[in-house]
């Protein structure tokens, strides 16, 4: 067993925590309506009754919604964070005063403390996991593959994590089912372009206070994550320069009006670098030779290996804290290149961050709420893998949406279900 406590055993000021979580919680709650009718109906039918849950995401107050809508519905969770600085401590111990909800999740623990924390989650023998880039799923396949007969399956809710575990797929290495929540509708064209897009750029101008209008912005990757950046970016008077390793996205970014070139060559004139790949070393020390004094670079793809602050490190002559959440380092011809939230993801690391709007998110915690169902009524439906989710939950959810923001639309007659189900009907 782990004894690594939970988040009420390691704050001083614990009650004021919680109160404060809570009020956040509460707010929260207010302008998620996919969320409420999913808590009603969970509180009323108890589907996840006897399941239990782990999860590794980045513990705020919307994640907080999910985590306990899970639990009302029945299952016992056991929750911590999937980035050692998205935490909100006092959300994470207002979750723990949840009778069915134990959260380990604490903000600026060490690499020891954060894999700690994952396995103080799987201590829990879950029957379900619920993930937020793999490291969950990754440990539980790597030191303890004795629990995965009891695991019915998992929902992975970002690029990065599809991205892994689809490799680990092709590998042969997965060995229970896995709903790709990233890569439905639902998710990528409102999570992942309106609140990357929108989450991103605030946290960005609260961190510094300076403006978009006029900078030459470098969106580094032209994927969903990308599209919305760049969007929100141009729609605040910056001029978007795209890099892209992917021709049809290079292409796509050129006829939407973007610059596009190779980093090599935004890097000479950039003012913002706002990494989207959810790769390595996208940001390298070429290019950190070749900046203008006074950039940002900023991270919004997952983890924290996107600019290469390892090599910019080096070349430093000095490095200091030229802001709160800005990292400034100094070369030795006195050129400045500030790093925002040490690299990590900018809007959930930096010390303003709140995440993606509350809409959005409750769109996203719906498809994650629904595939979590789905795998306890219909778990033995899916062999081990990746796996899309089902059409018709993605669309149950935009369903709910609609519903709550009093918005009607059309839907197919017979005639038109029919013919566009045929083949035989000509001009």
């Amino acid at each position: 067993m782990n004894d690594y406590p939970p988040i009420s055993e390691q704050l001083s000021d614990l009650e004021s925590a919680q109160r404060e979580g809570r009020r956040k919680m509460d707010w929260a709650a207010q302008h998620m309506p996919i969320m409420a009718a999913i808590r009603e109906e969970f509180e009323a039918d108890q589907p996840l009754a006897g399941e239990r849950i782990a999860m590794a995401m980045h513990v705020e107050a919307k994640t907080a919604i999910l985590v306990e809508v899970l639990a009302d519905g029945g299952a016992e969770v056991a929750v911590t964070g999937c980035n050692p600085l998205s935490t909100h401590d006092d959300v994470s111990a207002a979750l723990d005063t949840h009778e069915n909800i134990t959260s380990y999740a604490k903000r600026g623990v060490d690499d020891q403390g954060y894999y700690d924390a994952i396995h103080a989650t799987i201590d829990l023998e879950p029957t379900i996991t619920v993930d937020d880039g793999m490291d969950l799923v990754a440990a539980i396949h790597e030191d303890y593959p004795e629990l995965i007969d009891g695991i019915v399956g998992g929902a992975e809710e970002t690029t990065t994590g599809v991205h892994r575990l689809r490799a680990m797929d092709d590998d042969g290495a997965l060995e229970y089912p896995v709903f790709a929540v990233n890569d439905t509708p639902m998710k990528r064209l409102f999570d992942n372009i309106h609140g990357t897009g929108e989450s991103s750029l605030a946290s960005i101008a609260m961190t510094t206070n300076l403006s978009w209008a006029s900078k030459n912005v470098v969106v580094a990757g032209f994927g969903y994550c990308g599209k919305g950046v760049a969007r929100k970016a141009a729609g605040q008077n910056a001029n978007v320069i795209v890099t892209e390793v992917e021709p049809r996205r290079a292409l796509e970014a050129h006829m939407e009006g973007y610059d596009v070139m190779p980093m090599a060559d935004a890097a000479e004139v950039g003012d913002v670098f706002i990494t989207t790949t959810g790769n390595r070393d996208v940001i390298v020390e070429e290019h950190f030779e070749v900046m203008q004094d006074g950039v940002l670079l900023a991270n919004a793809g997952h983890f924290d290996i996107e600019i290469d602050l390892e090599a910019l490190n080096d070349l430093a002559a000095d490095r200091y804290e030229a802001r709160d959440g800005v990292d400034a380092y100094e070369l030795a011809d006195g050129r400045r290149l500030n790093v925002i939230a040490e690299g990590r993801l900018v809007n959930l690391a930096a010390p303003v961050s709140l995440g993606h709007p509350v809409e959005v998110m409750d769109q996203s915690f719906g498809v994650q709420a629904a595939c979590v169902r789905e795998l306890v009524d219909n778990g033995e439906d899916y062999d081990a893998g990746v796996h899309d989710v089902p059409d018709e939950l993605d669309r149950k959810i935009a369903e709910i949406k609609l519903a709550a923001d009093g918005v009607e639309f059309d839907d197919l007659t017979d005639v038109q279900r029919e013919y566009m189900g045929s083949w035989d009907h000509g001009t």
